[in-house]
């Protein structure tokens, strides 16, 4: 969330800043709800501090007096009473303006960063850097051709249990993806990872806190009676697992990792990536967090980034990684660093971990704070998916496909899989 203070004292620069996103912004409402309620604040105040002294004038006339019902002391009394009434009215005023305020305000973007790469939209991103080699050659079976045919996961039946854009594992392919799960979740808490499994059913609150209220709430599924919904990624509970809490500079940073299931309902995606594992409307994934001194989230932010590359390499899968430009930036995030995952298939690199610094905008929704030179400040918050599973899976598969359609399993994934190859039965 951006600082309402420096939407009411500077809104120019507010505007300036998100139009780096590509599109431009008009604050010139909400501006005014800002300079509104200063005045209200202001009033309340001047109110208030007219109260105290006419309190204290009651005081000394009580204890002046024989008579504590005499004419001017009950004109005081009645005076200080109207004082109440109208400090009651505009404390009316401020919370009515304080909601409108907080929704507009959770509704604006973060501020890019000045060190992301200028651009409308996805095609001014920067490619940083290429590792591995990919593999190239023709009719290469696609990742859902291969789990077919070796019986990974089967998508026809589980139509009848849920819809489409869900899947079922199987055999080889369940045990895949437990494998990957449980070696992620050891190569990161090795690397100096708390581990969590935090609850898939998460409130409102907790969602606008990370960013996904209110601007996203038709990409989350929801539970009718309750409120509560299914978490679209761990970032979400790990943002509110400190919520409203000041935490001690000694213990940052905090680096958390959580494997969860996610649910997105992927709207607006329709017609794109339908078969196969890449967009699943449920799908598993391991989550890195950190809580960061403000001072230290640059280089947090690289840390971070390269944790989540550690994995691609440990598995031999070749990627890049890509800076995200300005108009290609998530709602939360000022910088985003990509790794991209090479799908021989398709021929291209697809998408398996953002790794994005927040900043303080994570942190100011949800109120969580340092202390650094005696001086309370919000924290700063990074996030990166430490990978998405799925898309690892699909990864493997296709990169270590064999002439006899069996797949190798990576050799550092084999003591989790417990076989070097998955052949056909």
């Amino acid at each position: 969330m951006l600082d309402q203070k420096l939407i009411r004292e500077n809104p120019t620069f507010v505007e300036e800043n998100l139009s780096l996103r590509g599109k431009v912004f008009d604050i010139t409402s909400l501006h005014k709800l800002t300079l509104k309620k200063k005045e209200i604040d202001i009033e309340i105040s001047n109110l208030q501090s007219e109260s105290k002294k006419l309190s204290k004038i009651i005081g000394q006339e009580i204890r002046n007096s024989n008579n504590s019902n005499s004419r001017d002391l009950n004109a005081l009394k009645e005076k200080g009473n109207n004082y109440r009434i109208k400090i009651s009215k505009f404390e009316e005023k401020k919370r009515t303006l304080d909601e409108k305020l907080q929704d507009e305000i959770s509704r604006l973007p973060n501020f890019p960063s000045n060190d992301a790469p200028y651009g409308e939209d996805e095609s001014k991103n920067k490619e940083i850097k290429v590792w591995g080699d990919p593999l190239r050659k023709d009719n290469l079976k696609t990742h859902w051709e291969l789990g077919e045919n070796l019986n990974l996961f089967d998508f026809t039946k589980t139509t009848k249990i849920s819809k489409s854009r869900f899947i079922t594992l199987t055999g080889n392919g369940a045990r895949l993806e437990r494998a990957l799960i449980n070696f992620m979740l050891d190569v990161h808490s090795n690397n100096g990872y708390l581990e969590l499994i935090p609850p898939a059913l998460i409130n409102s609150e907790s969602l606008k806190g990370s960013g996904q209220l209110p601007k996203f709430s038709n990409e989350s599924f929801k539970c009718d009676k309750d409120d509560l919904w299914l978490s679209p990624t761990a970032e979400v509970p790990l943002t509110a697992f400190h919520k409203d809490e000041i935490i001690d500079p000694k213990l940052l940073p905090l680096k958390y990792v959580a494997y969860s299931p996610c649910f997105r309902r992927e709207a607006g995606s329709y017609g794109r990536d339908t078969k196969g594992l890449i967009r699943l409307h449920q799908f598993n994934k391991v989550e890195l967090y950190w809580f960061s001194d403000p001072k230290k989230s640059l280089e947090a932010h690289k840390e971070i980034t390269n944790d989540a590359e550690s994995i691609l390499k440990k598995l031999d899968l070749p990627y890049r990684l890509v800076d995200i430009c300005t108009g290609d930036l998530g709602f939360s995030s000022s910088r985003t660093f990509d790794l991209e995952v090479w799908l021989p298939s398709s021929k291209c690199y697809r998408e398996i971990s953002s790794c994005s610094n927040c900043l303080d905008f994570q942190a100011r929704r949800s109120s969580i704070r340092t202390k650094i030179d005696k001086k309370t400040s919000y924290i700063h918050t990074l996030n990166g998916s430490g990978l998405a599973i799925g898309r690892t899976m699909a990864a493997i598969l296709e990169n270590g496909q064999q002439t006899d359609g069996s797949v190798k399993i990576p050799e550092a994934l084999v003591p989790y899989f417990g076989s070097t190859f998955i052949k056909t039965a």
